[in-house]
């Protein structure tokens, strides 16, 4: 498995660009998300010479003038300054929390009830299963017909260059769990795991998590790396041998 050094580093690098999306890297990584997402901006990757209050400042600038008026930011160990303690001195609610868990691929085998089956998404009625998950579970708006087919051709543009998958698990047939993983180098970036609440707790999120990576060791990936969220997901991918590397916060600001 990579180093501490390189798994720091590694997570530090982590940010996603949704579809429609628009950004910004100046002091800090902005990125403005669509509203299907619910809109606002996100914050991260602070590198910069300003002190904490002048980097928060021209971000809440950007998120205004894009027409937003939450700015929601996560922590990383490596940023400079470290916005954290500004934030809280100007109200910004503290949101969630993640773990940062690595392990090695293959590593040993997760174990998976044998009522559940995945299978790798690519076809448009998978992407539709997969929309009918996440729709309920992120809180987000169901894609139209044009969305369905966008987000196929983008899933399938990633699966046949070997850089990204999505997995869909079902339980006696009917879609319970999706996940998608990315391949940045040696490491298999794990991320977007959703359960319908009536099925958690059946091993959904287990089997997603071990296809994934199945997926990593097949086109090479060394080290899995997640941010899985302290009330949720981190118990069990501790229980699935993964180490943790640090906590990341999230904080939202009203501007």
């Amino acid at each position: 498995m990579h180093s501490e050094a390189e798994i720091a580093r590694a997570s530090a690098a982590w940010v996603w660009f949704p579809r429609d999306s628009e950004e910004e890297k100046s002091e800090l990584q902005l990125v403005r998300y669509p509203a299907r997402f619910g809109g606002g901006v996100r914050g991260s990757q602070v590198a910069s010479d300003l002190d904490a209050a002048s980097v928060l400042d021209r971000a809440i600038a950007r998120t205004r003038e894009w027409g937003e008026d939450r700015l929601i930011f996560w922590t990383n160990a490596s940023d400079k300054p470290d916005l954290e303690d500004e934030l809280r001195r100007r109200g910004a609610v503290h949101e969630d929390t993640v773990t940062v868990f690595a392990r090695p691929i293959p590593g040993d085998p997760i174990p998976v009830p044998e009522e559940i089956s995945t299978v790798v998404v690519g076809t448009l009625d998978h992407v539709r299963d997969v929309d009918a998950i996440n729709a309920p579970v992120w809180d987000q708006h169901p894609l139209d017909r044009a969305g369905l087919q966008a987000e196929l051709a983008e899933i399938a543009a990633a699966a046949a260059s070997g850089t990204g998958f999505r997995v869909l698990a079902r339980i006696d047939g009917q879609p319970v769990s999706t996940a998608g993983c990315t391949i940045v180098g040696d490491f298999l970036r794990l991320w977007g795991a959703a359960t319908l609440p009536a099925f958690r707790g059946r091993g959904a999120y287990r089997a997603v998590l071990a296809e994934r990576l199945r997926l990593g060791a097949a086109f090479g990936a060394e080290t899995a790396l997640v941010k899985g969220r302290v009330e949720t997901s981190a118990p069990i991918l501790a229980r699935c041998g993964f180490t943790p590397f640090g906590e990341e916060r999230c904080y939202a600001l009203t501007v």
